[in-house]
């Protein structure tokens, strides 16, 4: 409590101490009331009192609730989260241990703080990320106070927190991911407007090809020349089984047998490969 006296709101000579000065206007004398509740069992005449004291303390908390207003969550709902920590405030208080103010302001707030970690994040952020979007907001809302002050840089943030300038980045990447998007949402209003969905990046399927074509190159240097020369006339000249066979003088099932034999050969070369990348696989050529 503010002690104020009649000296300094005058300026006289008078020392006579004036009556105590309630911090808040909405704080009100309700010592006998917790004095009475601390000394009832629970039942109906406690629930009377407890209920009591809410009502009186209510304004209190809607302050404290106005204090997180324009975060993207309604004054309703803040109000509510605030009546909360309130209540919970009344229940856990003991008066021995001082004015009711003192204990219900921080325990109020940390409720409010509470729903904005754990219920308006839309993806679970860490708690250290969210405590850095925090100082990050705060420095940066300090450093502009000033009419016209430029936008404060990385460097700037992290001398007015002593934050790290990688955790100045994160704090502020938080800022923009407090909420998600739709990939539906429309990121133009023309005719041939888009859509966050439209600016996003698909796998090429191209870079597998790639992947495998190199896996496989060790394992057809190591066949013989002329299976080599029978996969190559199959696959990259589009040759028939039976061409392949009048080419070479062999029958179309010796082919056959020769492509899928090959085949296997390479393809157990290539998995022996991403088993052991750095040693050898025991294939051996033969021809």
């Amino acid at each position: 409590m503010l002690i104020d006296t009649s000296a300094q709101r005058h300026g006289s000579s008078d020392t006579t101490a004036a009556p105590p000065r309630r911090r808040h206007d909405d704080a009100p004398d309700t010592a006998a009331l917790f004095q009475r509740l601390s000394s009832l069992e629970d039942g109906p005449e406690r629930d009377a009192v407890r209920d009591e004291l809410a009502t009186a303390w209510l304004p209190m908390a809607h302050r404290i609730a106005g204090r997180f207003r324009d975060r993207g969550e309604s004054i309703e709902d803040l109000r509510q989260v605030a009546a909360l920590g309130l209540v919970k405030a009344i229940d856990r208080f003991d008066p021995s241990r001082g004015a009711f103010e003192s204990y219900a302001v921080p325990t109020i707030t940390g409720e409010v703080k509470r729903h904005f970690r754990d219920r308006m994040w839309a993806l679970r952020v860490p708690r250290r990320v969210q405590e850095l979007r925090n100082k990050v907001r705060v420095a940066r809302r300090e450093l502009t106070q000033s009419p016209g002050s430029p936008e404060p840089s990385a460097a700037a943030v992290a001398a007015h927190t002593g934050l790290t300038e990688e955790e100045v980045a994160a704090g502020m990447e938080a800022l923009e991911s407090f909420s998600t998007l739709s990939l539906d949402a429309e990121l133009s209003s023309d005719d041939d407007g888009y859509s966050l969905a439209d600016t996003l990046g698909a796998a090429d399927a191209s870079y597998d090809v790639v992947i495998d074509r190199e896996s496989a190159k060790e394992g057809l240097r190591r066949l013989p020349e002329r299976e080599r020369a029978i996969l190559y006339m199959r696959f990259f000249e589009d040759m028939t089984q039976s061409r392949i066979a009048d080419r070479l003088g062999i029958s179309q099932m010796h082919v056959s047998r020769l492509i899928s034999r090959s085949c296997a050969r390479v393809r157990a070369d290539v998995m022996g490969q991403r088993r052991n990348p750095h040693g050898t696989d025991g294939h051996s050529a033969t021809v």
